[in-house]
């Protein structure tokens, strides 16, 4: 990959990635990395669903959580690329010159980035499930890679929760008060307790198999 492309999760290796992340260029920023670390997430469900072996009556049930994860490890990291494409669009809205064209484009922007964070959200509410069915139920020998695709998990769903908040935030630029972008996007404001309430049952799942996961620690 050379300087003039854009480093992409599809195309791009995790050094040359993580190098544009690292650089003050915003794209990609964090809402990507949400999307990379929901990726993370289904692989090591993915893996620790591989690894488990199911009596009759579950083979169904593990045979779902298995292809649900491989399916969401590909979409996550094309979420993450799209979430890219959203902050590029966000950055150049604030560069241009103040006037009624700025305010629209911030406002569409804005909408455009909380929306693609809100999917990721979704889609990661969606896994908690999974993973947790395999906390229980899985090999127990892989219960440390559980407990590390929970905090995968746990901060793709943080990140998307700050996300769409602070996006909505945005709208206030152009003179829109809070209150008003509440009645506006009812949806995208409610996403964000949604995602509350889903780290809450992902700290539960976590607590519940910490003594297994980290045993030393009950010393």
């Amino acid at each position: 990959m050379n300087d003039s492309q854009a480093a992409t999760t599809q195309q791009s290796t995790v050094e040359e990635w993580t190098k544009a992340l690292a650089e003050s260029t915003g794209s990609p920023g964090g809402g990507a990395g949400t999307g990379v670390m929901l990726s993370i997430a289904a692989s090591l469900t993915s893996m620790v669903a591989g690894y488990t072996e199911a009596g009759e009556d579950q083979h169904e049930k593990l045979s779902g959580i298995h292809a649900r994860a491989r399916e969401l490890r590909e979409d996550a990291l094309q979420l993450a690329d799209d979430d890219s494409s959203a902050s590029n669009a966000f950055g150049a809205a604030f560069r241009l010159d103040p006037g009624p064209e700025r305010d629209d484009a911030i406002h569409q922007a804005s909408v455009d980035a909380a929306k693609a964070s809100a999917v990721l959200g979704e889609r990661a509410i969606h896994a908690i499930e999974d993973l947790g069915w395999l906390a229980s139920h899985g090999n127990p020998a892989l219960i440390a890679d559980v407990v590390v695709g929970f905090g995968a998990l746990r901060a793709a769903i943080s990140g998307a929760r700050t996300n769409v908040s602070f996006d909505l935030a945005s709208l206030t630029s152009a003179g829109t008060a809070l209150e008003e972008v509440k009645e506006q996007h009812p949806e995208l404001w409610s996403t964000v307790s949604r995602l509350g309430d889903a780290l809450d049952r992902i700290d539960d799942l976590t607590a519940g198999v910490d003594k297994k996961a980290a045993p030393t620690e009950a010393l």
